[in-house]
């Protein structure tokens, strides 16, 4: 394993062509990133860090690939599992002889107990909020693990599945590198982690030792590569096997015309939601908070973004996730009534807020169709672009007014609800996740949903937390935008694609590359 810099980089890269093996599979993709972030599945919970945990890691159980449906939860390191009849203890029985990647030794119940415990560790994890109602997690024996829940939650099996802190690490390994596990992660998935040039890619090679089969592919380069336009054109050369396309109606059009890509257009749709910021002024105001729901046109957003890949949605909870509130009564776009209610609110010559937002175009160019959408009712936008790192630390230090951000999670409403908009979840406090708004109207629905065993009563409990958060104007829902990936007519996924998690195709053991 290496962490390769700048010069070692390019002696690499001179000499590639002389120590290839002529006959091996190597796929190489691009992602929209200007470079890795942290490759530790229970900290990191960027986009282009995702599809690597989907190929290095294993969860006790997985979804099926090409889906992330709850129903098509299958096991994975798990081979079987009961639950008691309240839904409070779980019982996991592992299989054996799985190795950790790097000599680090078969995978035991030890280390699905240092797992599960590091992921519910918010002094370690970034995901400790899905893992709050955990008793306990113990070894009953090194092949048996047994979880017990203090209260029950809407799906045990999506927060132990193949994605954040689900994914099972090697404790010797995590425990002997310490920080340096983030940049050398040790999993048990078909693919091991090989080589991190910090800015430019990512390797990884085949793990011969996959117990469901050593991988077709030998090796997958993921490049970081933020111009959509040098993807394009890597993709367009024959460079690349694989690219993240553009989130664009036009883009999907004019690259599946070539007749030389397979286009994927797949779930989740990543919810676009503006969320503004209620503990600063003006927006402390629940009529300048109304006034900017009523500013906003979706059918433009969608429109400018395109049907095949945008569509709209008013609830805070993504259409299709368990729990998703079709029915919500939300504000209607009319920029009149939006002018009114500045003028009653003491601004009759409107507003000018600041707003930070990262360079990135899936979210950069909405933010600028709202701009001007804003802009006619009176409430002026002054963007700051920032680097897409450096957005997301200054968003959760709490420092900006409004924050336009899109996400997928695990599709149960709990999580989404949970993640923005419980009170324990606001940004720049101890217990912070992505509450960018402040909310708290709706935190009792939410808490008493999440152990309810009445399914029509849980139901309608979520349902109710999204009509108070939309009442409140915490956020303004917008559109939800799909998922959508280029890859050459050689490459064969082993599988349908029609949703993954890790919001990118994942290469498995059955994925091939035609020579």
């Amino acid at each position: 394993m290496k962490f390769l810099n700048a010069t070692a980089l390019s002696v690499l890269l001179a000499t590639s062509a002389l120590t290839t093996d002529l006959h091996a599979q190597e796929l190489t993709m691009a992602v929209s990133a200007q470079s890795a972030g942290q490759l530790d599945p229970h900290v990191s919970t960027r986009t282009e860090d995702k599809i690597v945990f989907g190929m290095v890691f294993n969860g006790l159980v997985r979804f099926a690939p090409g889906s992330m449906s709850g129903e098509d939860i299958e096991p994975d390191l798990a081979e079987s599992w009961e639950t008691s009849e309240d839904g409070l203890v779980w019982t996991f029985h592992l299989r054996q002889g799985v190795q950790f990647h790097g000599g680090y030794g078969e995978m035991t119940a030890a280390d699905v107990v240092y797992s599960l415990t590091r992921a519910a560790d918010p002094d370690r994890s970034g995901v400790s909020s899905d893992y709050t109602q955990f008793a306990s997690v113990e070894a009953l024996d090194d092949f048996t693990v047994r979880i017990t829940l203090a209260e029950g939650i809407p799906s045990l099996l999506g927060v132990v599945a193949n994605y954040h802190g689900g994914n099972i690490v090697s404790a010797r390994a995590a425990e002997e590198m310490g920080e340096n596990f983030h940049t050398n992660p040790i999993g048990t998935g078909p693919f091991a982690f090989d080589e991190l040039a910090e800015g430019q890619f990512v390797r990884l090679v085949a793990n011969p030792d996959y117990f469901r089969g050593a991988p077709e592919i030998d090796a997958i380069t993921i490049r970081y590569i933020s111009s959509a336009s040098a993807r394009d054109l890597a993709f367009q050369t024959g460079e690349l096997d694989m690219i993240a396309g553009t989130r664009e109606d036009r883009w999907v059009t004019n690259m599946t015309e070539t007749g030389e890509a397979v286009v994927d257009v797949f779930e989740p749709g990543e919810l676009r939601t503006l969320h503004i910021n209620a503990a600063m002024p003006p927006f402390d105001d629940i009529r300048v908070r109304q006034a900017v729901a009523h500013a906003v046109n979706r059918e433009e957003l969608v429109a400018f973004m395109g049907a095949s890949v945008a569509r709209a949605n008013e609830a805070p909870v993504p259409d299709g996730y368990l729990g998703h509130n079709a029915d919500v009564s939300f504000l209607a776009y009319d920029p009149e009534r939006a002018r009114e209610l500045l003028a009653e609110a003491g601004y009759p010559d409107g507003i000018t807020v600041p707003v930070a937002i990262t360079e990135r175009a899936s979210l950069f160019a909405p933010m600028q169709v709202l701009q001007a959408q804003l802009a006619a009712a009176g409430i002026n936008v002054e963007l700051e672009v920032m680097e897409h790192s450096a957005w997301h630390a200054a968003i959760r230090d709490d420092v900006s007014s409004m924050v336009l951000y899109g996400a997928a999670r695990f599709p149960v409403a709990d999580t989404y609800l949970t993640q923005f908009y419980h009170s324990d979840s606001i940004v720049n406090t101890p217990t912070a996740v992505t509450n960018f708004s402040h909310c708290d109207v709706a935190d009792d629905q939410i808490v008493q949903a999440r152990s309810e065993a009445d399914m029509d009563t849980q139901m309608a409990l979520w349902a109710d937390a999204q009509q108070a958060i939309v009442d409140e104007v915490c956020s303004i829902p917008l559109f939800e935008l799909l998922q959508v990936f280029a890859r050459s007519p050689d490459v064969d996924l082993g599988y349908e694609l029609e949703g993954s998690l890790s919001l990118g195709p994942v290469i498995t053991e059955q994925s091939t590359l035609a020579e």
